[in-house]
């Protein structure tokens, strides 16, 4: 019986900076994104959630390889996309593709739309000229654009249509992963939700797979099969979007739903005030990182840093989660003699 390989693996992804810490002081180290591991179902859509500076654009960064991780793995399909290798490396342009989140900012302003689109063909493939502009009219049809907008310039649309032509250039070199960045962020709210139903829609016709990077409750919501909770660049709860949604168990996860705006007043949480500044991660706190906003934390929050621990395929990291459950191990204190 063969072994199920998951289309896309990431196995303890680090990224760290390097940055100076004053005139006479030592270099210093940013752990941006410290041991984070996924797997990703083809045809399903992982996302990303936490505050800004938690990581989850970074590993953005580091799945399209824009930079390499400081240690850790990335498979496509059980084929290690980081090797120096370059049929491996053409096969993760192709196959992993990202859309940014400022469409106003991701898009050559000197090019017209048609070049731009082009571009992926003409520098990953043999097809011509007449090809090319075949080939990226039907992917503008796809994501709702006119064949007229062909020959403009992106300061002609409008910020919906800035961002279906970026959707659309990350499309044409028939990607089975899209990396999504905050892809609705920037956009008003009349809109996203016609860039968010075109992307489930390509999913549906097209078979891609999402890593959806938000830290938009609301959003996520409507899109995601499978949600990963990131706090200063770790892992701090994943499971299924109704795992998460509908029985948090992080702390932190418990925080960020409670201030999700809800319609329905039955559906709404009571609301979680976090107390405390995100800490630096030049200095992060010892232990667990969220121990200073943390309402439950106790001592040993405060000296050890709690794994992830897998509850019937629920993964939560956090020792006050560990005694409710009965897996939370005391430490034993050292008799002290006189």
């Amino acid at each position: 019986m063969s072994q199920h390989v998951p289309l896309l693996q990431a196995i303890g992804l680090k990224k760290y900076y390097s940055v100076k810490g004053g005139l006479f002081s030592p270099m210093q180290q940013v752990k941006s994104l410290d041991g984070v591991s996924f797997t990703l179902e083809r045809g399903k859509t992982l996302a990303v959630v936490g505050e800004s500076g938690c990581g989850k654009s970074t590993l953005g960064r580091l799945l399209t390889m824009i930079e390499p991780p400081t240690a850790g793995e990335i498979y496509y399909q059980g084929k290690d996309i980081l090797m120096h290798d370059p049929v491996a490396q053409k096969l993760r342009r192709q196959k992993i593709q990202i859309v940014f989140q400022n469409p106003y900012a991701s898009l050559n302003p000197r090019k017209k739309v048609g070049d731009i689109l082009e571009e992926p063909l003409l520098i990953n493939t043999p097809l011509s000229r007449p090809e090319r502009r075949e080939r990226a009219q039907a992917i503008m049809a796809k994501v709702g654009l006119k064949t007229e907008h062909y020959d403009r310039y992106p300061h002609m649309f409008s910020g919906g249509q800035r961002q279906r032509i970026a959707i659309a250039r990350g499309l044409m070199l028939n990607p089975e992963i899209m990396i999504a960045d905050e892809p609705v962020s920037a956009l008003d709210v009349s809109v996203r939700a016609q860039v968010l139903n075109l992307m489930m829609d390509l999913q549906q016709d097209l078979g891609l797979s999402y890593v959806f990077i938000s830290h938009d409750l609301s959003v996520v919501e409507h899109i995601a099969d499978e949600v990963m909770v990131m706090y200063l660049g770790r892992c701090v709860e994943q499971g299924t979007k109704d795992q998460i949604f509908n029985n948090p168990q992080h702390p932190y996860t418990q925080a960020l739903l409670s201030a999700t705006p809800r319609l329905n007043p039955d559906a709404r949480r009571e609301r979680i005030k976090l107390v405390g500044e995100l800490p630096s991660p030049l200095n992060p706190p010892k232990g667990c990182a969220f121990n200073a906003r943390c309402r439950r934390a106790f001592d040993h929050c405060f000296h050890v840093q709690p794994a992830l621990k897998n509850y019937n395929h629920h993964l939560i990291a956090c020792f006050a989660v560990d005694k409710d459950n009965g897996t939370f191990d005391e430490p034993v204190k050292a008799l002290v003699t006189g």
